[in-house]
């Protein structure tokens, strides 16, 4: 499946972003596993991450944007919910992530202003609890900030522990556990555009 392609139909679509500008970070990886329970539960997905939200700063006086960005905030439109994934970086989440939220200015005068109703989960890595732990609760806050609904769950991650085995794969189950409970919370609560 096309991860950056929203397709028609009546199945939630639930757009994913974040992560770091290293190919295979663990926020990466979470949220493409998060993404792919999203799938395997009959949701369609895009995920948007490094290279792909290494977008110029926001600017929201300059209304020319990079066929990057225009195709996130197209995603961002359509999506039925958005599952964020940022590193906690000295206690905060990253510009990199920062940055590609701050393009959802442009949807301050849409029909559905900013990311109104929709479902907001969250994921962050870092190594320590401390950080992992603030950064979710700045993540569950710009959820409220652009009009989302956080879900009752928000994964943190703590990079310090053995998450993954030298190939990438996921081990811990109950970080495992908690990312499927998160795309089941997404899903429960999404509602595909056009219905009521």
């Amino acid at each position: 499946m096309d991860r950056n392609a929203p397709e028609t139909g009546r199945q939630p679509f639930v757009v994913g972003l974040g992560g770091t500008l290293r190919a295979g970070s663990s926020t990466e990886r979470a949220l493409r596993h998060c993404l792919d329970a999203v799938e395997q539960r009959g949701g369609r997905t895009a995920l948007f991450s490094g290279e792909q939200i290494n977008l110029p700063m926001y600017n929201p006086h300059e209304p020319a944007r990079t066929p990057q960005a225009q195709a996130l905030v197209e995603a961002l439109r359509a999506a039925d919910a958005v599952i964020v994934g940022s590193p906690g970086y000295h206690g905060a989440i990253s510009g990199l992530v920062k940055n590609a939220l701050d393009y959802v200015e442009d949807m301050r005068t849409d029909p559905t202003v900013y990311l109104d109703n929709k479902p907001w989960g969250c994921i962050t890595c870092a190594y320590g609890w401390q950080a992992a732990v603030g950064t979710l609760g700045q993540l569950r806050g710009i959820g409220h900030a652009l009009r989302a609904w956080p879900t009752p769950i928000g994964v943190a991650i703590n990079s310090a522990d053995k998450i993954w085995d030298d190939t990438g794969a996921l081990i811990d189950t109950g970080v495992q556990n908690q990312l499927e409970l998160l795309a089941v919370q997404v899903l429960t609560s999404a509602k595909p555009i056009g219905t009521v």
